[in-house]
C-alpha cells in the first residue's frame, strides 16, 4: 500500500487492568490494515503499557515489529508467561485492584486493618517492571522520535496530572503511570511521587491539541461512559463507581473539545492557535461489556486472547465504517456523550 493512501491519526488508549488486552486487539487490527499512520499515542496505566510497547515495536521492526512486541508483552504477563511464582502473586494483586468488590472492601476497612504497600510490599517488587525492562529499550526509544508519546501519571502531593513525553521517558515514568496505590509504593520521579495516571487522565487528550499537527484522535475505550442498567449488587455498584471515577477527566476534555469546536464554527477563534479536533471512538460494545468487573483480574492467556479477538473485530469494524471520515469529520458525537 502506498504511503499516499495512509491517514495520520493520534491514538488515545484507556487503562483498565486485564481488559487492556482488548486494546491490544484494536492496535493489531490497525497495524495489519496498514492504512493508518500513528503520529502520537497517549495512554494511562494499561493504556500506557500498550502505547510504549507499540512504540518500541515500531522502532525495532515497523508494523510487524509492533504486532510481535504487543503479543510478547501480553503473553509475558499472563499465567502462561515467564513470571516466577512470587511475581505472579504480585501481578495478580495488580489486576485485583480492578476488582470493584475488593476496592469496596478496602474502603470499608478501618485504618488499623488496612495494610499499606509500604508494609505488605516493603521491597516494592513489581513484576510489570521486570517484564517491561526485558522488552523495552528505553534509551533507544528516547533517541528516536518517529511518533510522539504522552504517558500520564497523577502527582500524589498536588493531585494534578503529569504528562511524560518520549524524549524524557524512563521505566520509572511508565511505572508511575501504572502505580496502583493499594498495591505499590508511590513512584518517585525527580522530586515528586506519582500514582496511576487514570485518576486524572484516562487518557489525557490535551497534549494532542498543541503538540501534534494531526486533528484526528481515535479513542480506544475500555471503561464505558454510559450503562443502561442500574447496579444493585455490591460488585456492580463498585464497578460503576470505578467506571465513573476513571472517566471523569475524559468527560471534562470532551466538554472542552466540544466548546472549542463550537467557537471555531462560529468564527470566534479565527487567528488563534485553537483548532477543531475530530474525535473517533473504538469500544468493545456489548461483547466487552458482557465480561463482569472481576474479569479485570483474570490473567489467563486464553482470556487475553478472547479480549484480543473482540478488540481486533472492533478495530476492523471501525476502519470499515469510519476510515473515509478520518481527515474529513469526526465520527464520535460529543454532545451525545455529554448529555
Amino acid at each position: 500500500m502506498s504511503a499516499t493512501t495512509k491517514k495520520r491519526v493520534n491514538l488515545a488508549l484507556q487503562g483498565g487492568g486485564a481488559h487492556g488486552a482488548f486494546t491490544w486487539g484494536v492496535l493489531d487490527a490497525f497495524l495489519a490494515d496498514g492504512r493508518l499512520e500513528v503520529a502520537a499515542l497517549s495512554g494511562a496505566s494499561a493504556g500506557a503499557m500498550n502505547a510504549i510497547v507499540f512504540a518500541d515495536g515500531m522502532r525495532e521492526g515497523g508494523p510487524d515489529g509492533a504486532r510481535k512486541q504487543l503479543a510478547e508483552f501480553w503473553r509475558a504477563v499472563s499465567l502462561d508467561g515467564d513470571l516466577n511464582d512470587h511475581e505472579r502473586k504480585m501481578f495478580d494483586s495488580f489486576l485485583g485492584f480492578w476488582d470493584p468488590l475488593k476496592i469496596g472492601q478496602t474502603i470499608a476497612e478501618n485504618a488499623t486493618s488496612y495494610i499499606s504497600p509500604y508494609q505488605s510490599n516493603p521491597l516494592d517488587i513489581n513484576p510489570l517492571r521486570d517484564v517491561v525492562a526485558r522488552l523495552i529499550d528505553f534509551e533507544a526509544l528516547r533517541a528516536t522520535d518517529h511518533l510522539k508519546l504522552f504517558v500520564s501519571a497523577t502527582c500524589v502531593r498536588t493531585g494534578k496530572i503529569r504528562v511524560f513525553r518520549r524524549p524524557e521517558l524512563t521505566i520509572d515514568m511508565l511505572m508511575a503511570s501504572a502505580c496502583l496505590p493499594t498495591v505499590f509504593k508511590a513512584v518517585q520521579v525527580g522530586d515528586e511521587f506519582y500514582w496511576d495516571g487514570g485518576y486524572m487522565g484516562n487518557p489525557a487528550l490535551f497534549p494532542f491539541f498543541t503538540e501534534t499537527d494531526v486533528d484526528d484522535v481515535i479513542l480506544v475505550q475500555i471503561n464505558p461512559i454510559e450503562r443502561k442498567e442500574i447496579p444493585h449488587t455490591a460488585r456492580d455498584i463498585m464497578n460503576r463507581l470505578n467506571e465513573i471515577t476513571f472517566n471523569a477527566a475524559l468527560l471534562q476534555e470532551f466538554r472542552a473539545i466540544d466548546f472549542v469546536a463550537r467557537l471555531v464554527d462560529e468564527g470566534r477563534l479565527d487567528g488563534t492557535h485553537y483548532k477543531k479536533i475530530r474525535m473517533h471512538l473504538v469500544d468493545g460494545g456489548p461483547a466487552l461489556d458482557a465480561y463482569p468487573a472481576d474479569t479485570k483480574l483474570n490473567a489467563d492467556f486464553d482470556f487475553f486472547q478472547k479480549l484480543f479477538a473482540i478488540g481486533k473485530k472492533a478495530g476492523e469494524k471501525f476502519l470499515k465504517d469510519n476510515f473515509e471520515a478520518i481527515g474529513v469529520k469526526g465520527t464520535l458525537d460529543l454532545k451525545e456523550q455529554l448529555t
